[in-house]
């Protein structure tokens, strides 16, 4: 009797979670590729085929486009970890106590408002009337105003903003659990600064390293906000193909093919990424 209510208490506590992964997952997912198939062959009229995906290889603007994202997403989280790494390491072994806390509370402060006012202050610093313009021009480093905006920098600026914190917590969560005698060691066998990161440091952050990556690549390939405010209309980044194609064209076929493809891309590239590393998806995640 115990066993079976002990059962029945982990199926009801199981259901809201099947319960959400089904609805507003796996069905949404099916229907999208079910529209992803289907041909307009005339009003109302459609046939099964692929070739929506088709269209995405024959028009060099779309592939480009995909190659284009697909790489400054890559960019951007390998320079998230550059940034994100220092930081994390500093918090989790160089602190204790309340500055360790204040840092912390630090990071995570601009991402009390939404990504929409953060993308926001960063175009009023970087347009041509922005405050980094007319600092330049006080201080007599350019003889008129400069238009930081609207260019590919500007667009990694704001990815790596928006997303260093997703990198900085699984990091610092696993930075925190190695254990400062294993630091000390290294130091006492005589290992220098480079072998204690490379050797001992480095390895146990892999998961959080991992971990991080994961995240980061997939906000910024799917980042919509960041990419049209700070690059512009023209900044060709494949989530504003979609919503071109979802909500200007009405081609929902075309849009829902899109969608598909970003999410062929993103798990072949954390799986290929998860080999490289040699970690596995419920390591990573579990330790960091």
């Amino acid at each position: 009797m115990r066993a079976d209510a002990s059962r029945l208490g982990f199926y009801l506590l199981l259901a809201p979670i099947l319960l959400w992964l089904v609805v507003l997952i796996i069905l949404p997912h099916i229907g999208l590729f079910v529209v992803s198939i289907s041909e307009k062959v005339g009003p109302r009229e459609y046939e099964t085929g692929f070739a929506n995906y088709a269209a995405f290889f024959t028009e060099p603007l779309y592939w480009r486009t995909f190659a284009r994202t697909a790489i400054m997403s890559i960019a951007a989280t390998a320079l998230t970890l550059i940034l994100g790494f220092p930081i994390a390491y500093y918090i989790a072994k160089l602190t204790r106590g309340r500055t360790k806390t204040t840092l912390f509370l630090m990071c995570m402060i601009p991402f009390w408002v939404s990504e929409l006012v953060r993308t926001f202050g960063w175009m009023i610093l970087l347009r041509e009337t922005g405050v980094i313009s007319n600092a330049l021009q006080s201080l007599g480093l350019v003889s008129g105003p400069v238009e930081l905006l609207y260019n590919d920098a500007a667009i990694m600026v704001g990815l790596v903003y928006t997303s260093i914190l997703f990198m900085v917590v699984p990091l610092v969560t696993t930075l925190d659990s190695l254990d400062d005698s294993l630091i000390e060691a290294g130091y006492d066998l005589g290992a220098s600064s480079t072998a204690v990161m490379r050797e001992i440091v480095i390895p146990h952050a892999m998961p959080g390293i991992v971990s991080g990556c994961i995240v980061v690549f997939m906000l910024s390939l799917g980042n919509y906000l960041t990419p049209i405010l700070l690059g512009g209309k023209d900044s060709l980044w494949f989530t504003g193909m979609i919503y071109t194609q979802f909500i200007t064209r009405f081609n929902w076929e075309l849009g829902s093919a899109f969608g598909f493809l970003l999410l062929a891309l993103s798990s072949l590239v954390i799986f290929v990424g998860l080999k490289l590393s040699r970690q596995s998806l419920t390591d990573t995640m579990g330790r960091a």
